[in-house]
This record gives structure tokens, C-alpha cells and sequence, in this order.
């Protein structure tokens, strides 16, 4: 079947009833001068008006009304950005054993990890059992441990506890190395496709592979990493079904005339993009539920996007058939379908008998509907509405506690580890002595600040941009924006944190890859501001000028980061060293 062969039961929607197909003039008139035309004649005639025709020049015309142009990069576009991300699995898994000893939050998440290695399950944990859990004795009791945070994070981290051992630090850090030198190739990927270009897709990639935000969070066990690469995938899986069901979109207005008087367009059923979103949401919530907040801002994002598509192609009522051809399909599918993988997250908790909660429905017995649902499901549900409240409601006091309106400006990062030094002592991690009067050894989830304050003043440019040209690219970097950032505004007297803001991360890369977009454009058109053609040695001589002016950016940016690299992985150094990168006092 072609593409555009798609089912439109107009009949069942009063609002998108066909108007009358035009009779085909030619067909008319050929009829009138030669009523003798033969059976074959006719026969051609009536396959005409079933099957559409669609006309190539006037597909191309569509897609690229539609911003769907193919594109194809050549093996550039592939190693360009595999590159990077070996570059970014390298500098992530270098030294990955140092500190060997649980930091900050890896207490809790690598030994959940290794209890659902175990039972499927979180398991309460001795008190000062760290010590036994490094040297790879772990012994958690046998009671079900209430925790907040949804397994798959922790399902993850038990890949590498299983593969490596609880005797390395390795073994709990592996997975988020991985998950980590994914996320720079996913970036590269979607800023090549997004300003279909290799260069600006390579400078995406390599900003992300050395910034310390990124590097510091690849490198510790926790699970926010996670919630970062199923966000940015499921973002990535958007905007490859927005090209496809464009593309299919293109296909079907380049058809006959009689199937361009459908006043609602086609029924665009099948996008499997969206279901591999659907999937990979579903998977984010699975991590943490603050990835519930990218599911609606995302699909409000996708509806925009199919609404202005059908308008574009001369739709008439482009606002219904958006919304009960396109909006309503993706609600019916996309939801259950991020359900059930959340659901299914929970496949340990659900199968075993002593998870925390996991018998709640025995001693609260169901009424009216509740018989419907099964048991287990009730207990789990009883499980959430705990762990919502307590999400909510928390508001315990932390020495690195932060707000979001300081996280644009990078003004409290977390300190996850610090050990000080004096002149003569060893430094048990990694066998080296503090040959200076103090050293100090510190892991500060301290980003670039070259990267992050250029994040900033390409927030504000993207949003200006977006006002003043509606541009689709800046509008999706702003949804990544909102779901990540914006909805902590809304719970202003809960304890927070910096490494939060790692959701959110990406698309703060691709707002600096705006600028960097506009910079090599500048002096690069056909004619100036005042209306002087500029000639191709003038534009060539711009377009160079204007690539090195990125390079030096990328370049100064790497040199940043192997300033800072030592407070990014715990190495010792003399204690003058580590305060002269402790640039801003909040930062201590």
C-alpha cells in the first residue's frame, strides 16, 4: 500500500465530511466530443479517480514548505558523532574506581541496586554498612525498604553491580559512564538532524562530552543520568516521527486534486516514532517521577507541531482534523503504552510477596470498583500516593540545598565528595601521598562555566528568536526547558538540588549551538543589511572567519574543563590548587 493510500472514514465524522470531488475537465469534455470511446477507455478513466498520483515535483515542494526534506549526512554524519562519544566514554570511565567508597547519594542507590539483584525488591540495609558493601561482603536484611524513587534507575546500576562486583567502584558507576557517553552521541545526532549540519552537530557532541556537569553525573552512581538519556531518546524518537509523518503528510498533498478537497486531511494512524517515544517516556518516569512533567509538555509540543503541518498543506479544518486525526490517536496509545512500561518497571515489586507495601491490599480489602482491580496493583497504587506526598512535602534542610532560580546562574553546586590531606599522608584511594603542606581531593558537580553561562544567554536568545520567528527548533529547545526546569517553580519550599538541572541539560547544549548557528551566518548572505551584494570571495572569506570563531569557543571551552577536571574526579591535589577553582564562595 502506498503511504498515502491512508484510511479517512469521513462519513463517521460529521465535522470532516468530504465536500464533492470536482469532475476531471478533461475526462468531461473527452466524453462530449467522442461518445464511441471504448470500454478500456472508461475503465482507465475510473482507475484514475481511485488511485492517487502523486506528483514528485510537488511532493518536494511540500516537504520542504514542511521542513522535511531528506538529509543525509554521508558516513560524516555518522562518524562525526561517534567520535565524540568515544571521546565522552573515555573521559567518563578514566579513573571511574576513584573514590572507592560510596559518595553522597550512591549509599542508597548502589545498594538498592544490589538488593534487587537479589529479591526484586529494596531491602533495609544495616546502619555504617558502607564499609562492608565496598570490601564486598554486602549483607542487607530481609526487610522490604520504603523508597521514593521508582527500579529502573537502580535496575540499570545493577547491570554493571552484576558484570563487575561490588569490590570495585567500577561495578556501580559503570552503567552511568554508559548512559553518560550515550547521551553526548544522541546530542550530536539531534543538533546534526536539527540544523542539518555535521559541524554544528560535532560542536553539540564535543561540548557535551567535556562539560562537568554532564562528566561529574556520568561518573557517580545515581539516577538522574538516566532520567537525562530516556528524555533526550524519547525527544530524539519526536522529532524523527515529525519528519515521517511529514514526509507522509508531503506524500499525500501532492496527490489528485479530488483527494485535496478532504477538509480534515488523512488519518495518519501509524507512527511508530511515537510509540518508541511512548516506550522511552514511560521509562524516564521509571528512573524518577519528575519525568512525568515531559510527558504533557512533549505531547503539547508534537499536537503544535501536527496542527501547523496540516495547515501548511491547505487544509481546511486543520485545528479538527489535528486534533481528532493526530491528537486523539497519540493520547489513546501514547498513554497506556507509557503505562504499562512504567508498570512494568516494577515486575520485582509485583512478583515477590515482601517488597515495602506490597501486602497493603490484605489488610485494606477493596469496594464498589476497586474489585476490579487486582491487588497487587492497589497495593502499588497505595505505594505512589505515600511517595507523591513525600515528594511534595519535603522540605528537610541540606548544606547544598539550592533553588532553581539559582541554577541558571550555577550559584550552589553539590559537593559529593571532599577529603583534605596533610603534608605526609596517604591518600587510601589511590596510593599517592600529599607531598605539599595540604592537599585536597573533591568531586564538585560543578558545570563548565564557559558551557553554562553561554547556556544562559542562549536561553535568552532562543527565546527571542522564538517570538520573533516561530521557529520550530527554538520552541522544542524551550519544551526541554519547561519540563525540566519550569515545573520545580512550582513547588518553591521543596529541598532541591543542583544536579536536578542534568534533565534539562541537552537542551541547554543546543541553545549554545543556536548561537553558534548564528555566528557562522553572520556576513554570510547574498547581500548586506543596506542592500550591497556581497561578492563569493567576501561570503568565503565570512563563512572562514566565522568557523574558527566557533572552533575557538569549543577550543576555549575544552581548555575550561581541563582546568576544572581535577574537582571532577576526586584527584589530589594541593589544597591552593582546589580553592583557586573555586571561583564564586557558594560554590564551597
Amino acid at each position: 500500500m502506498s503511504a498515502v493510500e491512508t484510511t479517512d472514514p469521513a462519513s463517521e465524522d460529521p465535522a470532516c465530511e468530504d465536500e464533492p470531488a470536482p469532475k476531471n475537465p478533461a475526462r468531461t469534455h473527452s466524453a462530449r466530443t467522442d461518445p464511441a470511446s471504448d470500454e478500456s477507455a472508461r475503465q482507465s478513466a475510473a482507475a484514475a479517480d481511485r488511485l492517487p498520483v502523486v506528483d514528485p515535483r510537488l511532493r518536494a515542494h511540500y516537504e520542504q514548505r514542511l521542513h522535511a526534506l531528506p538529509y543525509s549526512p554521508g558516513w560524516w554524519g555518522w562518524l562525526v558523532p561517534a567520535a565524540v562519544a568515544v571521546i565522552g566514554l573515555i573521559l567518563r570511565v578514566w579513573n571511574l574506581g576513584n573514590p572507592r567508597s560510596l559518595i553522597f547519594d550512591e549509599t542508597y542507590y548502589a545498594k538498592d541496586a544490589y538488593a534487587l539483584l537479589q529479591t526484586g525488591y529494596e531491602l533495609v540495609w544495616p546502619d555504617e554498612h558502607d564499609e562492608q558493601f565496598i570490601a564486598g561482603n554486602p549483607e542487607p536484611t530481609d526487610e522490604g525498604s520504603y523508597v521514593v524513587h521508582p527500579p529502573l534507575g537502580k535496575w540499570l546500576i545493577a547491570i554493571g553491580l552484576r558484570m563487575v562486583g561490588t569490590e570495585s567502584a567500577y561495578g556501580w558507576r559503570i552503567s552511568s559512564a554508559v548512559a553518560g557517553a550515550l547521551g553526548v552521541l544522541l546530542v550530536a545526532l539531534i543538533a546534526q538532524r536539527m540544523f542539518r549540519s555535521v559541524f554544528l552537530g560535532g560542536f553539540a557532541g564535543l561540548l557535551t562530552a567535556v562539560e562537568g556537569h554532564h562528566i561529574v553525573m556520568s561518573r557517580v552512581a545515581m539516577l538522574d543520568i538516566f532520567l537525562m538519556l530516556f528524555v533526550l531518546a524519547a525527544f530524539g524518537a519526536l522529532l524523527a516521527d515529525r519528519y515521517w509523518s511529514r514526509r507522509r503528510l508531503a506524500e499525500w498533498a501532492a496527490t489528485d486534486p479530488p483527494v485535496l478537497q478532504r477538509r480534515c486531511g488523512p488519518w495518519l494512524l501509524w507512527r511508530p516514532w511515537q510509540l518508541v517515544a511512548a516506550v522511552l517516556l514511560g521509562c524516564a518516569v521509571a528512573v524518577k517521577l519528575s519525568g512525568l512533567a515531559f510527558i504533557p509538555v512533549f505531547g503539547l509540543l508534537v499536537v503544535l507541531w501536527d496542527l501547523q503541518a496540516r495547515r501548511t498543506v491547505g487544509i481546511q479544518r486543520w485545528v479538527t482534523g489535528g486534533l481528532l486525526r493526530d491528537a486523539l490517536p497519540a493520547v489513546v496509545t501514547v498513554l497506556p503504552i507509557a503505562t504499562v512500561t512504567y508498570v512494568l518497571s516494577w515486575s520485582g515489586w509485583l512478583a515477590g510477596s515482601g517488597g515495602w507495601g506490597r501486602q497493603w491490599h490484605l489488610d485494606n480489602p477493596a469496594s464498589g470498583l476497586g474489585h476490579l482491580v487486582p491487588g497487587p496493583l492497589r497495593s502499588l497504587w497505595n505505594y505512589h500516593t505515600s511517595a507523591t506526598g513525600f515528594h511534595t512535602g519535603l522540605e528537610t534542610g541540606h548544606d547544598y540545598a539550592s533553588t532553581p532560580w539559582t541554577w541558571l546562574f550555577m550559584g550552589r553546586p553539590v559537593s559529593m565528595h571532599y577529603q583534605g590531606r596533610d603534608h605526609g599522608d596517604l591518600y587510601e584511594h589511590t596510593g599517592e601521598v600529599c607531598a605539599v603542606e595540604a592537599c585536597s581531593s573533591a568531586i564538585v558537580d560543578l558545570a563548565n562555566p564557559l558551557i553554562w553561562w553561554a547556556g544562559l544567554v542562549g536561553l535568552v536568545v532562543v527565546v527571542a528568536l522564538w517570538l520573533g520567528r516561530r521557529d520550530w527548533r527554538y520552541g522544542a529547545i524551550l519544551s526541554g526547558y519547561l519540563a525540566g526546569y519550569a515545573v520545580w517553580l512550582l513547588f518553591p519550599d521543596r529541598t532541591m538540588f543542583f544536579f536536578y538541572t542534568i534533565s534539562f541539560h541537552p537542551f541547554l547544549i543546543l541553545a549554545v549551538t543556536v548561537l553558534a548557528g548564528l555566528v557562522l551566518r553572520m556576513g554570510t548572505a547574498a547581500t548586506s543589511s543596506s542592500g550591497v551584494a556581497r561578492s563569493q570571495a567576501e561570503i568565503l572569506t565570512a563563512r572562514q572567519r566565522n568557523t574558527v570563531l566557533v572552533l575557538c569557543f569549543a577550543l576555549l571551552a575544552v581548555a575550561v574543563s581541563v582546568f576544572f577536571w581535577p574537582v571532577w574526579t576526586a584527584e589530589l591535589i594541593p589544597y591552593d590548587q582546589w580553592r583557586w577553582r573555586m571561583w564564586i564562595q557558594s560554590w564551597i
